[in-house]
């Protein structure tokens, strides 16, 4: 009974979906039983369904063949669903206790990576590591596929495996979606969005492994015309940390991925890399770009068509206290502000001068004959005053290279009875006209796609002109001292300078018995920005007592103060000392006199006042416009839009909404696009451009959820981040267009996060000949004052400080402003905080740079260990060959370097590299240790935390002081080879040089060179496993180390 509805209900059309993973086998796996082997086991997880293989005892390269296949929920977007292969060490064949089965490995792959049955390969993916210290090698064999049948067949298989009638119903009872509450935090139109967007940004990308046949990969979406049933929710798991766009972008290409090799090249970001993103600016070919050059200067974004409609004023209006205007499409009904009025200017003559940009679409305008209605209206009264009608489809097109279009007079009309009646009448002067966003009225138009307030804009912003102001105390004389020092006791006199919020104080100053003066001969460095309207404070303070007295004080403007170039020499002036007159206020020359300072002042023109990290500095010329070079190319960023944004805030009684806008900074410039409200995939499509003076810098990008926008002048709370990227210009190749999505990735103290993706175009064009951009490789990457009078480390960083605080507080005081969270987040404010996943990051950096060293010394072991014959072989033939020919050795040496970077060209990454999380050592950073990141100074931990923390650091110093220890033993015996300190070793040493010079004199060098070689190349069979005796005889010369207390 139960069976025919079950037979009957589906439609005989409906297609159900298997994939079969067939775990073929695995190679080189890691020891973990304690016996020197593995018992090896695999576990397949995917959409919520696990399976395992039998065991295999004690095998390092273990064969299963054997198949486990899933069912596929969601068919339409199977290219999102992950799947987890793991390989584990059985521990009941093991010989330890352990609690649980030791890792060997594990594999994720995509659903975009999967292939049809019939087109399968094996292919080999190396295990990866769950995490960073993990000790994990070997690769596993895997061939993986998909095929449809129809839902009856599925039922049919089920009964042939033997398993109860009941067993399919059941089967399909357990992958029952979620209710529908649990799917109310996605938007409902996002899969609809992402099924038609998935060609356009998937076709284009090769899977990140490649397997064995040379056929194309296969698509995997799901045309329209695909007879599948509809999407089902998703499962739990897929909801509660990202929409479905997000994952979506999470399948990227890795750079290297189409090498054709049997073991699939390893993922480098896993889901947070860059990718080529197809449409219409990144799909052309680079010689259409080439010839979209020369016509249209915005040619990195699409054009988005706005209709213009820009309201000037009105005349001869019926009476009324304050008219506005209506603005009504088939899409849009907008109004206008309210109306002003000129003194002196009769009431029937109101202005608005306002400009209405609204999105519109020519073809369907044009097809459908929609109309554009403009309407004058009595704001008291809500009275017609008249209106015009236009028809959409003779609206004129106005390109940018065009003038502006004169608005005109149009008579208002109404019905016949208005008319009669008088209640309309008059003029109003307008114009429309259809453009894009490159229209010079669009920045300040009201757009339809954000709300008309002044922090929706987009605008660009210039940092201010930044000096360094060097002040030299040189010495002061006819100080009031007080008299009433204790015998034998030298006054303590130091000068503080205070500029803004910046203040430093010298050392104690010299004392001049005879004279009674002070010398200092101290510089103090300031940051002082354009324009120059600050002053220079400066106060004599004697610290002799427990409290500091002032005993005078001088004012100097900042615009009076001599500005230099060059290290030309600055003369010193003197300066009179005033007294506070009793009163503690700073006067100005009103005091008693109080002695006379020697200052030499200048502001600094030939330094470069950084206000960035120097490693992601955009900009490197000195302040003084003088000195400035000509720029080498032109840096063009087209900022198409974002996706999957995740929601930043909450609106309308708890609907996540995001209103995001892109900041980007390049030198001095500062540019900011419009605010596109509530959207989840904006699309800005706007273009600015850069000069460029030196190619190794850096251009930042971020995007910010707009919280200003809703809060008043009391309320002002900051803006959000939600990521931002770099892209240096030096991997950039010339007049080359770069079309990417990067992801925006944030480390929260909950972890990192994954907030959404930004889709750029950008282009370095050189118009200027090759020499001129390659002899910036050869200049100074600071001015020539950085090498000549150079800054300390310590005062770099607290200018640093300074500067990014006055750029802060400047753009803050524009209109729309640039909150401070924004502009420190941009410079990198808080890049010198001690961070232990920045230490281990370094470190890394380090053991990677060393890694060549490390693959060198291997190989030679090998050679010398005689593992391949014949290269060993060929390896002696070839130090003959440089043994006898000397001076072949350079050209060899740098040929063998230019075939190394022949060889890797074709590993060159391909577009520009976005954040590393694996290299930020973001992916496996401990929760302790993000917390110990993000806080304070001083901390606002607990004190049971802080001394956690502090054991931890302490222990870590343990172990670098023991590195350094090594390090100074080692040099400390080289040392001791000639020191006597043990004499019977200096004997023998001094002895074997006098043999080893005898020798050298007698015997050919050539000669010994060649018996060195083959000494070192030796076979192991003429090789003892102990240490040599000139090893052991290093080991034994002393060191200090014995004299440590």
């Amino acid at each position: 009974m139960n069976t025919t509805p079950f037979q009957s209900d589906p439609p005989p059309s409906r297609m159900q979906r298997k994939l079969v993973v067939e775990v073929v086998e695995a190679r080189n796996l890691l020891p973990k039983d304690g016996q020197g082997s593995s018992s090896a086991y695999v576990v397949v997880d995917f959409d919520a369904q696990k399976k395992r293989t039998s065991t295999k005892f004690r095998d390092l390269n273990p064969i299963w063949n054997e198949m486990l296949d899933f069912a596929v929920n969601d068919p339409q977007n199977m290219d999102y669903d992950e799947l987890d292969i793991e390989v584990y060490n059985d521990k009941r064949f093991g010989n330890g206790g352990g609690r649980k089965n030791h890792f060997l490995g594990r594999v994720k792959i995509y659903g975009s990576q999967f292939s049809r049955r019939g087109d399968e390969g094996l292919v080999y993916f190396p295990l990866e590591k769950k995490s960073v210290l993990s000790w994990i090698r070997g690769e596993i064999g895997l061939k993986i596929y998909y095929y449809d049948e129809a839902a009856d067949e599925n039922i049919a298989s089920h009964h042939q495996q033997q398993q109860p009638p009941p067993q399919p119903q059941e089967a399909d009872e357990q992958y029952i979606p979620p209710p529908p509450q649990q799917m109310q935090n996605l938007p409902p139109e996002k899969p609809s969005f992402e099924s038609a967007q998935s060609h356009s940004y998937q076709e284009p990308q090769q899977p990140p492994v490649v397997i064995v046949e040379e056929s194309p990969p296969q698509e995997v979406m799901q045309g329209p015309s695909d007879n599948h049933p509809p999407r089902p929710p998703s499962p739990p798991h897929e909801v509660h940390r990202y929409p479905p766009e997000v994952r979506k972008m999470q399948v990227g290409r890795p750079p290297g991925g189409d090498r054709i090799r049997v073991a699939a090249a390893k993922r480098p970001n896993g889901d947070f890399s860059p990718r080529v993103i197809n449409s219409k600016i990144g799909g052309a070919s680079e010689a259409t770009m080439e010839k979209k050059t020369t016509h249209n200067p915005y040619n990195l974004v699409e054009p988005m068509q706005y209709l213009f409609v820009r309201i000037v004023k009105a005349r001869g209006l019926p009476p009324n206290e304050s008219a506005y205007v209506k603005v009504r499409t088939s899409n849009h009904f907008v109004r206008s502000k309210p109306a002003v009025n000129r003194p002196g200017e009769p009431t029937d003559s109101p202005e608005w001068n306002q400009v209405f940009a609204l999105g519109h679409n020519r073809t369907d305008s044009a097809a459908s004959g929609a109309t554009l209605e403009i309407s004058a209206w009595d704001a008291s009264s809500e009275s017609f005053l008249g209106g015009v009608c236009f028809d959409l489809s003779e609206v004129p097109v106005r390109d940018p290279p065009d003038s502006p279009l004169a608005p005109q007079w149009y008579r208002l009309e109404g019905s016949a009875a208005d008319q009669n009646s008088g209640r309309v009448s008059g003029d109003i002067q307008l114009s429309v006209w259809i453009g894009t966003q490159v229209d010079e009225a669009f920045p300040e138009a009201w757009s339809s796609d954000a709300p008309h307030v002044a922090h929706t804009r987009s605008k660009v912003y210039q940092s201010p002109k930044l000096w360094y102001l060097r002040v030299t105390v040189l010495e002061a004389q006819d100080l009031h001292i007080a008299p009433n020092l204790p015998p034998l006791t030298a006054p303590e006199v130091r000068v503080k300078a205070q500029l803004g919020f910046q203040s430093a104080r010298t050392r104690r100053g010299s004392m001049n018995n005879h004279s009674g003066s002070f010398h200092w001969h101290e510089d103090m460095i300031f940051v002082a920005g354009e324009p120059l309207e600050d002053c220079l404070m400066l106060m004599v303070e004697d610290r002799t007592s427990k409290e500091p007295m002032v005993l005078g004080h001088a004012m100097i403007p900042v615009s009076s103060i001599e500005q230099r170039i060059d290290e030309r020499f600055v003369p010193s002036k003197w300066h009179a000392l005033e007294g506070d007159g009793g009163g503690g206020g700073g006067g100005g020359g009103g005091g008693p006199y109080c002695g006379r300072i020697s200052l030499r002042l200048c502001l600094e023109g030939g330094y470069h006042v950084l206000e960035e990290a120097a490693h992601v500095c955009s900009d490197f010329r000195p302040t003084a416009k003088q000195l400035w070079k000509p720029p080498i190319g032109v840096l063009e960023l087209g900022i198409l839009g974002a996706r999957g944004l995740l929601p930043m805030k909450a609106k309308n009684g708890g609907k996540g909404s995001t209103d995001a806008y892109c900041v980007a900074k390049y030198g001095k410039k500062w540019v900011r696009t419009r605010t596109i409200t509530d959207s989840f995939d904006p699309r800005w499509h706007e273009q600015y451009t850069w000069q460029v003076y030196d190619p190794c810098t850096v251009l930042t990008v971020g995007v910010f959820d707009n919280w200003r926008m809703f809060s008043d002048v009391s309320d002002d709370r900051p803006d959000t981040r939600i990521g931002k990227i770099r892209i240096r210009v030096s991997t950039l190749e010339s007049n080359k267009v770069y079309t990417n999505s990067y992801p925006l990735l944030v480390l929260l103290p909950s972890g990192l996060k994954k907030m959404g993706e930004i889709e750029v175009a950008v282009r370095f064009a050189c118009p200027s000949l090759l020499p001129d951009v390659c002899a910036a490789y050869g200049q100074p990457l600071l001015p020539r004052m950085h090498y000549i009078r150079p800054l300390g480390v310590a005062q770099q960083d607290a200018l640093r400080g300074a500067a990014t605080k006055m750029v802060a507080a400047w753009l803050a005081r524009a209109e729309p402003p640039l909150g401070p969270e924004v502009v420190r987040y941009m410079l990198d404010a808080d890049s010198h905080s001690w961070s232990m996943r920045k230490s281990k990051a370094n470190w890394y950096r380090i053991v990677g740079v060393l890694a060549w060293a490390v693959g060198l010394a291997k190989w030679l072991d090998n050679i010398r260990r005689w593992r391949n014959p014949v290269t060993t072989v060929l390896v002696h033939i070839l130090y003959l060959v440089l043994v006898w020919y000397p001076d072949l050795v350079v050209p060899t040496a740098f040929l063998y370097v230019v075939m190394i970077g022949v060889w890797y060209y074709r590993f060159r990454p391909k577009i520009p590299a976005g954040m590393d999380i694996r290299l930020s050592q973001a992916e496996t950073v401990d929760p302790d240790e993000l917390d110990e990141e993000f806080d304070t100074i001083p901390s606002s931990r607990r004190p049971e935390v802080i001394r956690a923390r502090y054991d931890r650091l302490r222990i870590l110093a343990v172990r670098v002081q023991t590195i350094l220890g090594d390090f100074a033993a080692q040099g400390e015996r080289i040392q001791a080879l000639v020191s006597w300190r043990d004499p019977r070793a200096t004997k023998l040493f001094i002895t074997i040089c006098l043999v080893i010079t005898i020798v050298l004199y007698v015997v050919p060098a050539k000669m010994v060179a060649v018996a060195l070689g083959f000494y070192y190349l030796r076979h192991p069979m003429f090789r003892d496993t102990m240490p040599t005796a000139s090893l052991s005889f290093f080991r034994r010369l002393p060191s200090l180390s014995d004299r440590l207390i």
